[in-house]
């Protein structure tokens, strides 16, 4: 796009619409991805990083954790943005002993804030059978959780049974905080289901378990039966927890419980399974297998953020446990008007993502219909409704499909179509506080909204949140 970046032309918060004219004053002050599309859309964010956890942001830092793929260490970085932790600078904060207990396979670290402290969960196996897996806790009461001096270990989380367990996260809800993990219950017949329960410490447990999902629908049985990996998220009077499922290749997906968040927690009725994954492989999009991911919020501290790890290629040689290249990545999560979170696709590269609402009907969304763009309200199917700007040559971009980065909009013989082939040249100008889609070639006709249809003619304003 010469020498303006696109960034310079999407100079509004994510959200409110606002696009202003690029000048050389306003390209000084480009906008980055992040504050265009509410996070950074550098992808991966970490190569090599799996089953990631990004705080939310302390004392004006982000801290990172994840698997390394020799399973042998515990690893954390810290940077004032989300992007910075891509290449901020890595600490290892504990090693497991040459010998014995924890001595095996360390997984899935999460790393939390608690009453002034910093807490490390992890799995670990031990040396002579490194798949003897069960939940530990680090402490630190130092500052800076990347200083490995402060870390002590605080021993082993005791559950119900002594048997395989892992991916331990933990959450505060209404004066109480919760432990919710992932283990093989000796009566039933699948690797892991998932557990909750009430925390005395930290370190410890209140109360006896609450098993809330267990792996029966087809989507989670896929290779192991297999609900592990949960995360939460409260917002809108309810608790949202995503769980990782099925085998952890291409196959690996992400499912949903809800609960009321006046409810009991502790009570398998609270909470319901949605019965589809909300969060699967796009061969379109070359991500495969997301999975394993946590929440943060990003640096304008209400935009929320997904972080996965996914793969970018579909077949593994070997055991997928021990391919390396399940790479840390992060997208923003979207919220329907019913309160429901919605995420999409996962997303390849490229810059910021926008959705387009005429200024007609400002509720409602450009959706790409099998090759034809409408406008209709918002669905739960979030991927046709998102698209990227890319820059062309002489000032010019083309607008591509989100979830079928092979398609973008063309304008032939007067009908827009979003599809395969040579992209149609757009010029964005900024009109209040949305702008006009000008045909290049034509500089006489934009893209406009009419009868729930996109079309061309005379100029219209269109809204980019």
């Amino acid at each position: 796009m010469n020498d303006i970046s696109r960034r310079t032309l999407l100079l509004g918060g994510v959200g409110a619409g606002v696009v202003l004219a690029a000048s050389p004053a306003q390209a000084r002050k480009a906008r980055t991805d992040a504050q265009i599309y509410g996070v950074t859309t550098r992808n991966p964010l970490i190569e090599q990083r799996a089953d990631p956890f990004i705080t939310p942001r302390h004392r004006g830092r982000y801290y990172f954790t994840g698997s390394v793929p020799e399973y042998d260490r515990i690893i954390v970085r810290g940077a004032t943005t989300i992007d910075g932790l891509a290449t901020a600078a890595e600490s290892v904060v504990w090693r497991r002993p040459a010998t014995g207990k924890m001595g095996g396979h360390i997984w899935a670290p999460e790393l939390h804030r608690i009453d002034g402290k910093w807490y490390i969960y992890f799995a670990a196996g031990d040396s002579d059978d490194v798949f003897r897996i069960r939940m530990y806790v680090l402490e630190s009461a130092k500052a800076d959780p990347t200083d490995p001096a402060g870390w002590t270990l605080k021993g082993q989380i005791a559950t119900e049974w002594e048997s395989f367990s892992l991916d331990a996260t933990t959450f505060a809800h209404r004066g109480r905080r919760y432990l919710v993990w992932a283990q093989s219950e000796p009566e039933i017949a699948v690797n892991t289901s998932l557990y909750i329960a009430e925390m005395s410490s930290p370190w410890a447990l209140k109360t006896k378990p609450t098993r809330i999902a267990t792996p029966t629908k087809s989507w989670e049985i896929q290779g192991f039966k297999v609900n592990e990996g949960p995360a939460v998220l409260i917002r809108n009077g309810r608790v949202f927890m995503t769980f990782s499922a099925s085998a952890t290749d291409a196959r690996y997906c992400l499912g949903l419980l809800t609960a009321d968040a006046r409810a009991d927690l502790l009570a398998n009725a609270s909470w319901t399974k949605t019965p589809d994954p909300v969060f699967v492989t796009s061969t379109e999009t070359g991500q495969y297998g997301p999975g394993h991911n946590s929440f943060t919020v990003a640096e304008d501290g209400r935009t929320d953020v997904m972080v996965y790890h996914a793969r970018d290629y579909r077949d593994i040689t070997g055991d997928p446990l021990y391919d390396p290249n399940r790479h840390t990545r992060v997208q923003r999560v979207y919220w329907h008007p019913d309160g429901t979170p919605l995420f999409g696709v996962p997303v390849g590269a490229g810059g910021p993502i926008v959705r387009l609402s005429p200024a007609d009907a400002p509720r409602q969304f450009v959706t790409r219909h099998d090759t034809a763009l409408v406008v209709r309200p918002p669905d739960h199917a979030l991927a046709t409704t998102q698209f990227r700007f890319v820059a062309g040559t002489g000032g010019v971009e083309h607008l591509q499909s989100v979830d079928f980065p092979d398609r973008h909009v063309r304008v032939v013989d007067g009908v827009v179509r979003i599809e395969a082939g040579t992209p149609t040249g757009f010029r964005r100008v900024p009109r209040g506080r949305g702008v006009h889609l000008q045909l290049a070639d034509d500089p006489a006709r934009y893209l406009r909204h009419r009868n729930g249809v996109v079309t061309t003619g005379a100029a219209a304003v269109f809204l980019l949140g």
